[in-house]
């Protein structure tokens, strides 16, 4: 069995929040996510809209910060949200670095030794944790959409290019769209996935967009003083990419806002009502 498990359940906004392990196989360990069941899941299946974090959060960070429930109760959205990257692996140079292994997985599935048996974190967003979902919670899984925050705005717009058939929306918050340029990639694409940029292009939301559109527009904001956008984030080359492949962006600016969780909630509605109205709800 899947070794399901619920570590807490507390009432929000007339939903559930609740906090839950199981044994992953495509992590070789046990996994930690949250979900939040919306008041109307007691009548029935609701979609379901995932959410990716960024380097150094779990499974906590956006349920606690995030300040999503209360829109997610009001649409009938069931928000799930895993932790970014198996743990306690035991890997050595897992641990150390926050810009990389434990609790910075890219959302990749890693070939390389010693990480490819653990930080599969692409087949588990898009395969294991969905099926784990279905069978223990009151999901629509044919409604899904997916979101993310940074290394997460990287997971989200990476796996919906890629598998844009499951997804009815997909948006980001300051997502790492051109990781094959950047530092943070540049760090940790080689060492999860080897040497030839070819393999890291599979991950890489300015290369995927080329091959492959997705059917919607996509939202993306962006605060002006986030300290990684020069360096980092390089919003303007996803919209350059976008523009020459024909994919619909929304593309937003917002001065004097940075990386934190104080921007994310003050844009957090916008996103909630976005993929609400991709899935039936609005």
């Amino acid at each position: 069995m899947d070794g399901f498990e619920t570590l807490s359940e507390q009432a929000c906004f007339g939903g559930v929040q609740g906090f839950y392990r199981h044994a992953s196989t495509s992590c070789g360990g046990p996994m930690r996510f949250a979900v939040y069941q919306p008041p109307q899941a007691v009548q029935g299946k609701c979609p379901v809209l995932y959410y990716l974090a960024g380097l150094t959060c779990t499974e906590e960070t956006a349920t606690i910060k995030a300040g999503a429930q209360r829109l997610a109760a009001q649409f009938g959205l069931v928000l799930v949200m895993p932790d970014t990257s198996p743990r306690d692996t035991g890997i050595e140079g897992a641990t150390g670095d926050w810009e990389f292994g434990e609790g910075a997985g890219f959302y990749v599935d890693a070939t390389q030794a010693p990480y490819a048996g653990r930080f599969n974190m692409h087949r588990y967003v898009v395969e294991e944790l969905p099926a784990l979902v279905a069978r223990h919670f009151p999901v629509d899984a044919a409604r899904s959409s997916i979101f993310g925050h940074s290394m997460g705005g990287h997971g989200a717009l990476t796996i919906a290019l890629r598998h844009p058939e499951r997804y009815r929306s997909v948006s980001a918050f300051a997502p790492i769209v051109a990781p094959s340029q950047v530092p943070w990639g540049q760090k940790a694409l080689p060492r999860y996935l080897g040497d030839d940029p070819a393999a890291w292009a599979d991950y890489d939301a300015c290369e995927l967009v080329r091959r492959q559109t997705f059917p919607g527009t996509i939202l993306v904001d962006q605060g002006e003083a986030d300290k990684f956008l020069e360096a980092q984030l390089k919003p303007e080359l996803f919209d350059q990419a976008c523009a020459e492949a024909g994919q619909p962006l929304l593309l937003r600016r917002h001065p004097g806002y940075d990386h934190s969780y104080w921007f994310i909630s003050t844009f957090m509605e916008d996103h909630l009502r976005h993929h609400a109205s991709a899935l039936g709800l609005l």
